[in-house]
């Protein structure tokens, strides 16, 4: 696996932001892509031998497209240059919520857990329901000492607990929330490292018992079709 030919594809494409260079580059792209799915193999491989128990993934269903929506956005660069994939049961779908894992060179890496779908109303409303009735369980999981030392829980939030919650419920907090997420930054040289993927492995299985609950939480969930 070629973590340095990644990041120089990413630098180079940063550097390069235009469909011109990116189409003249295509080889590069995919020699890149194919590290990448490489890395996504060893890391599904790594995670069920610590217990995961993933089914069958095909690493190229987990990946996201590099080019960019710019219709709405001042920035009109038509490429990502980043590497993203998300891990878990249903692949690169939201939910359940699995691991997520961003490469992108100048220190600016990260692996990531929880729940990103904000815009999924059902979902943000599931996930408050348990919080408000498992309150105990959901505290346990984020005092305990070893994620309090790697995580904090971050997401867009309501300036008000909404409605039909109590706003002197102990997680009142979290009740706010409409993503639950987790990110760890990830620097280029514990990317080059030959100790990455058990590291990474052993962050996503700190994770775990935050991803479990979000996903009882969600059980029965539909992602709305498009």
């Amino acid at each position: 696996m070629n973590m340095q030919g990644i990041l120089t594809y990413l630098t180079d494409l940063e550097r390069n932001n235009n469909r011109e260079w990116f189409h003249d580059n295509r080889m590069q792209e995919r020699a890149a892509r194919a590290e990448f799915e490489a890395l996504l193999a060893e890391l599904i491989a790594a995670l069920n031998r610590a217990g995961e128990a993933l089914p069958p993934l095909n690493p190229k269903d987990l990946t996201f497209k590099m080019q960019r929506d710019t219709r709405f956005s001042h920035d009109k660069s038509p490429y990502n240059p980043a590497f993203r994939a998300h891990i878990s049961p249903m692949g690169k779908l939201p939910v359940p919520v699995g691991y997520y894992l961003l490469v992108r060179p100048g220190d600016r890496s990260f692996l990531g857990g929880g729940l990103f779908a904000d815009m999924f109303k059902d979902a943000t409303n599931r996930v408050r329901v348990a919080i408000n009735d498992n309150g105990d369980e959901w505290a346990a999981i984020l005092r305990d000492p070893e994620f309090q030392s790697r995580f904090a829980v971050q997401g867009a939030a309501l300036k008000r607990v909404p409605q039909g919650f109590d706003p002197l419920h102990p997680q009142a907090e979290y009740l706010k929330f409409k993503s639950w997420y987790l990110e760890v930054p990830v620097t280029d040289k514990q990317l080059l490292g030959a100790d990455f993927v058990r590291e990474a492995v052993d962050t996503f299985q700190k994770m775990r018992p935050f991803n479990a609950f979000l996903n009882r939480a969600l059980e029965g969930f539909v992602l709305p079709e498009r």
